[in-house]
């Protein structure tokens, strides 16, 4: 079986659909699907024609002009997919959306003959915290609308998401939830070096919090610094880069918490693990359905750590983490909800380590990379069955 992958981007671009696709293409690559990834160079230094990743994935990274709306602008994107479909000939095409560039699917000529899956990472969502995506969605809306309907199945990462997403509501009938998945394999073992480094990072603090995730404006990091000026021994990392970053610098500045707060900025994926291991409990503060699964938080379930993720209605978060047994669930953007929780888990040692072990045991039981991967290839054979038939 050939399949076409159509992402907004691929690793080492650092990002939540990115980086369950990096970990999903090499598990079906096991499998026996030949996968062929086509996305945007997210810099001048990774475009490519196309190369083979350590796992035998092709990737074809297609030039970008930068992001408008956050999203990538790639003109000649359609020509790339025309050039990739005539030579790979895939049995499948697997969009992955949200994605402005995977729309040119519907006027591709090769694209409209062969059937598709869609994979719905996020709706588009009206967010008031930048209120440009409200107005330009009607634009986009009919285009998202005319891909699901072509598609023979849409996948969804979890049931809260499903039962929420107005996008998807004429679609019901083709939707298939298969959860996110995180290969531990892709975490190298950190050196020597770099367990130091990260033990260096915590100095003597009492509760060592972690939280990694791209610095833009529905992940709630101005939430969490708020919420440490009441974390009393407290110290919080915050992993990751973007454009939020200054101001968040600001925040902590005005608030006086040089001491409790450090930004790190961009990581490897061995001072992460070591982070990771380091760490006591794990925080994902977002505040909107754009952080609609949260694949980080697979990532600290591995490591056997308690999370403190934002309870917003409709997100797959409140799904992924089982309150009370795996972690805890706060008010969305509300700082003192969210130091109550971590000052909770301050006070109790035995509880972090049950909700450690338990977030570990749900892990495995849920969202191992194979396991997923099995599911999207039964929703492969089920397309294929449904467009012979047709």
């Amino acid at each position: 079986m050939r399949v076409l992958h159509i992402c907004k981007y691929y690793p080492p671009f650092a990002g939540g659909m990115e980086t369950f696709v990096g970990d999903l293409l090499p598990a079906l690559q096991k499998k026996g699907v030949l996968c062929t990834a086509l996305v945007h160079a997210h810099s001048r230094a990774s475009i490519s024609a196309g190369a083979v990743d350590g796992a035998g994935v092709e990737v074809i990274r297609v030039p970008t002009w930068g992001r408008l709306l956050y999203a990538p602008v790639s003109p000649s994107f359609p020509l790339w997919l025309e050039k990739t479909l005539l030579r790979t000939k895939p049995d499948v095409i697997h969009y992955h959306m949200p994605n402005t560039s995977a729309l040119w699917g519907l006027v591709s000529p090769l694209a409209s003959r062969i059937p598709s899956v869609v994979h719905w990472h996020s709706d588009v969502v009206a967010s008031k915290l930048d209120k440009r995506l409200a107005l330009a969605y009607p634009l986009y809306r009919p285009f998202e609308n005319a891909l699901l309907s072509k598609a023979k199945a849409i996948i969804v990462t979890s049931p809260p998401y499903l039962e929420v997403s107005q996008a998807l509501r004429p679609w019901r009938e083709k939707c298939k939830v298969i959860p996110l998945g995180f290969d531990p394999a892709r975490l190298p073992e950190p050196e020597e070096s770099q367990r130091t480094w990260a033990a260096s990072q915590w100095a003597n603090a009492e509760l060592r919090i972690l939280c990694v995730g791209r610095l833009t404006y529905y992940k709630g990091h101005e939430t969490l610094i708020r919420a440490m000026a009441g974390i009393k021994g407290g110290k919080l990392i915050l992993v990751g880069d973007g454009e939020r970053r200054a101001r968040l610098e600001s925040v902590i500045d005005s608030l006086g918490l040089a001491e409790k707060v450090m930004m790190v900025g961009y990581r490897t994926e061995k001072e992460v693990r070591a982070l990771l291991e380091s760490c006591e409990v794990f925080c994902l503060p977002s505040v909107e359905r754009t952080e609609a699964f949260g694949m980080v938080l697979l990532e600290a379930m591995w490591a056997g750590k308690p999370v403190v993720a934002s309870d917003v209605p409709g997100s797959g978060m409140g799904w992924v983490v089982s309150h009370g047994e795996t972690g805890l669930l706060v008010v969305p953007a509300d700082p003192k909800s969210l130091a109550q929780a971590l000052l909770r888990l301050k006070a109790n040692d035995a509880l972090r380590k049950a909700m450690g072990a338990a977030a570990r045991l749900r892990f495995e039981s849920e969202f191992q990379m194979s396991r997923i991967a099995d599911g999207i290839i039964d929703a492969y054979r089920l397309v294929l069955r449904t467009s012979m038939c047709n």
